[in-house]
């Protein structure tokens, strides 16, 4: 007979019993993170390179570039170099010399990264202008072992790493923090009741018709124009403590475990009761 756990997980279905801060429930329009990529070259393995032709390819093209002209169908058997993605997050008002993690993730058949070090490599954004330059020594968590016999037992990813602070902002990316005269939150869970509560908590700071909800997920907010006490202005809103509305009552059944997550407002009607004969 197979057992049915039923777990009454009122904080995880109910919504915030408790007042959180606008910040944390919320983000600012306009306001966000970017994604780079770019395509580039490991050196310095020691024999656990990929061996594709897009990776002889490449490393023919950056030969190009120092004046070193390989002969036309030399193959250079390379072991210690590989074909890599490189991505990373561009955080909101980064600035120019500021350093991003990166990761590096090999794209050919590279047995291991480890001990490698990435050549200077652009990263794009999605309009293909370069945002930041990568490059430095790569830190790999996994690693790999191999027996006489063929026999092998690889710990964790060996073929992606990261290079903390490895890429520099090279171009700022604008954003419309200083412009108009009104800024607008997010809320990262839409509700009605909490986008009313957000612009009650604001006017009742800054008086009447400062703030008011556009919908459940959003809630404009008048705002100065000057840049400087825009940021002043921003740092008592953010710290707003909201009671968040309650979240919609719901049943979740996992068939695989047999576990039933009921949440606070689900009610469960009483069977009638029966007169004893």
């Amino acid at each position: 007979m197979k057992i049915i756990k039923v777990i009454p997980l009122l904080f995880l279905l109910s919504g915030s019993v408790y007042a959180e801060r606008l910040k944390d429930i919320s983000s600012i329009a306009g306001i966000r993170e970017n994604q780079l990529l770019g395509y580039g070259l490991i050196v310095g393995l020691d024999g656990s390179g990929d061996k594709t032709p897009f990776t002889t390819q490449t490393f023919r093209n950056m030969m190009a570039r120092f004046g070193i002209t390989m002969p036309t169908g030399v193959d250079p058997k390379l072991k210690n170099i590989a074909a890599v993605s490189i991505h990373a997050t561009l955080p909101a008002f980064a600035k120019l010399g500021h350093h991003i993690d990166i990761t590096v993730s090999s794209i050919g058949n590279a047995k291991s990264l480890r001990g490698g070090s990435l050549l200077m490599t652009p990263l794009k954004g999605a309009d293909g202008n370069v945002y930041a330059l990568a490059q430095g020594d790569l830190v790999v968590g996994g690693f790999g072992v191999g027996g006489a016999d063929g026999s092998r037992i690889t710990v964790n990813i060996p073929v992606v790493g990261r290079i903390p602070g490895g890429a520099t902002v090279e171009r700022e990316v604008p954003t419309a923090f200083a412009k108009g005269d009104s800024i607008t939150f997010n809320l990262h869970r839409p509700d009605f009741t909490t986008a009313k509560r957000v612009a009650d908590e604001v006017n009742k700071l800054l008086g009447p018709g400062i703030a008011y909800a556009l919908d459940a997920g959003s809630i404009k907010v008048s705002a100065p124009r000057d840049a400087s006490q825009r940021v002043t202005y921003l740092s008592v809103l953010e710290n707003l403590h909201i009671q968040a509305g309650e979240a919609s009552a719901k049943v979740i059944i996992n068939s695989r475990t047999g576990t039933i997550v009921i949440g606070k407002n689900v009610k469960v009607p009483q069977p009638p009761l029966r007169m004893a004969r």
